[in-house]
């Protein structure tokens, strides 16, 4: 008799689809486990590539150093001059965008997908995240699901953001509060060249 994770009984035909999905998973992990490995190639051209082969989209001139980590890549949109820093996790459980000439620092955290911990089964819940252009987050900063980052904003580092930031705001602190606006209004820089061995 096949058991589900909770110890019920199953029929074949409620256990095949359940067996297709571990499978699945299965291989999604392997996929995870190369992109990881390919963290390790000290070449940005080459990570890109990869990065794009597993579905992730990443616009003209856009880098992703070193040692990210991510889940389910073809749901993963980096727009144009783009960095995203060493060590970040990027989660595409559900629709993760990232604008054009946005700056990630390092170890930055963003997540779509987050358990129900009011729930008896402990569901998962997905909700896209939305980060625009000009938009800078600080080191080590977390962003949870659901959250959209307006155009031009700053995210201090370490800080930890539950709800949307407006444009042109500056953002710290745990749970994340305004704590300023940024003096620029028009926004045309670029970012620049990435350090070419991160």
């Amino acid at each position: 008799m096949i058991k589900d994770k909770n110890g019920r009984d199953l029929s074949l035909d409620e256990a095949l689809p359940k067996i297709n999905k571990r499978i699945i998973a299965v291989l999604l992990e392997f996929q995870l486990m190369l992109l990881r490995w390919t963290g390790y190639v000290p070449s940005h051209s080459w990570r890109c590539f990869v990065y794009r082969l597993a579905g992730i989209k990443i616009g003209k001139g856009s880098v992703v150093h070193m040692w990210a980590n991510f889940f389910q890549p073809k749901n993963i949109k980096i727009g144009e001059d783009t960095i995203i820093g060493d060590h970040c996790f990027l989660d595409g459980r559900a629709s993760l965008k990232i604008g054009d000439h946005t700056d990630i620092a390092s170890q930055v955290l963003i997540y779509n997908s987050e358990h129900d911990v009011h729930d008896e089964s402990f569901k998962v819940i997905e909700q896209p995240v939305e980060i625009g252009d000009y938009v800078f987050i600080g080191p080590r900063a977390i962003i949870l699901p659901g959250v959209k980052i307006g155009k031009g904003a700053i995210i201090g580092a370490g800080a930890v953001v539950t709800k949307d930031v407006p444009a042109g705001k500056i953002v710290g602190g745990i749970p994340a509060q305004v704590i300023g606006e940024r003096g620029l209004k028009e926004f045309k820089y670029r970012l620049g060249r990435a350090s070419l061995f991160q």
